[in-house]
């Protein structure tokens, strides 16, 4: 992929659309301290995912928004296209569909910012992904910033190795390697979390276990109880029907005698 055009619209101190033609061999841009010549390499590392305000020479994002003049009002959004060459089909699979390739960041006062790849909604980490696959991106040694000449010859190895990484076109692979133990070391946490999920879900299931004993043991105590008080009340109402049978036998006996009895106090009379 190559760089063709970098289009800004109130950024910083563009605040009118600019496009500034990146033609095959040498692009230089002059001017006195204070065109703006700064501002195109910040627009370059911003539109490539830059998220630190320092390295804007901000305090905060949005002060990367053109913030008025004189002459001029303050605008509510800043926006900035970098127009890419796919005409060898080099980027991304997800991306690789097109012989062209514009990226686009807006931020919004109060909003946050938002990215955009040939007009489709993308996160951040897509458009880093994408850069860094290229072998290159917003912390790319390549973009050589002031002072930064100085800081890459006093440089520690580590941070020299970033450049021949990045010469050897293998940047994007340690991107990716990050990204994939980031994910691992999520995936690990998550494994964590369920183990201790288990372990709690273990420990409910035995209480349940113990409670489901105890209930079945008490439906069974409740089924004997009830046998037991019908075995009672039957006993008691076997009872008294004998009782009662050998009451009315007493009674037929005495009703039988009474009735002799009249016969022989009649017959005597």
């Amino acid at each position: 992929m190559r760089f063709s055009r970098l289009r800004l619209n109130g950024f910083k101190s563009f605040v009118d659309p600019t496009d500034l033609v990146i033609a095959d061999g040498l692009t230089g841009v002059v001017g006195p301290n204070g065109c703006g010549k700064s501002n195109l390499l910040e627009a370059l590392r911003w539109v490539m995912g830059e998220n630190r305000p320092t390295a804007m020479r901000g305090g905060g994002m949005e002060d990367v928004i053109f913030a008025g003049a004189s002459s001029r009002p303050a605008r509510n959004f800043a926006e900035v296209t970098l127009a890419l060459d796919n005409a060898d089909r080099t980027a991304p699979a997800a991306f690789n569909d097109a012989d062209a390739l514009d990226v686009v960041r807006r931020i919004t006062r109060d909003a946050g910012s938002a990215y955009k790849l040939n007009g489709r909604d993308v996160r951040a980490r897509d458009v880093q992904m994408l850069f860094a696959d290229a072998s290159t991106g917003a912390h790319s040694p390549a973009l050589v910033r002031q002072g930064q000449i100085s800081e890459l010859i006093n440089a520690k190895p580590q941070k020299r190795r970033r450049i021949l990484e990045e010469a050897a076109g293998i940047s994007g692979l340690y991107q990716r390697r990050h990204e994939a133990e980031l994910k691992l070391n999520a995936t690990e946490g998550n494994l964590t979390r369920v183990d201790d999920v288990v372990e709690q879900l273990a420990t409910q299931l035995a209480s349940l276990a113990r409670q489901a004993r105890q209930a079945a043991r008490y439906r069974e105590i409740g089924t004997q109880l009830r046998h037991a008080e019908g075995l009672l009340l039957y006993r008691r109402w076997r009872e008294a029907e004998d009782a009662r049978a050998a009451a009315d036998a007493t009674l037929r006996t005495r009703l039988t005698e009474a009735a002799a009895a009249e016969r022989v106090a009649a017959g005597s009379d």
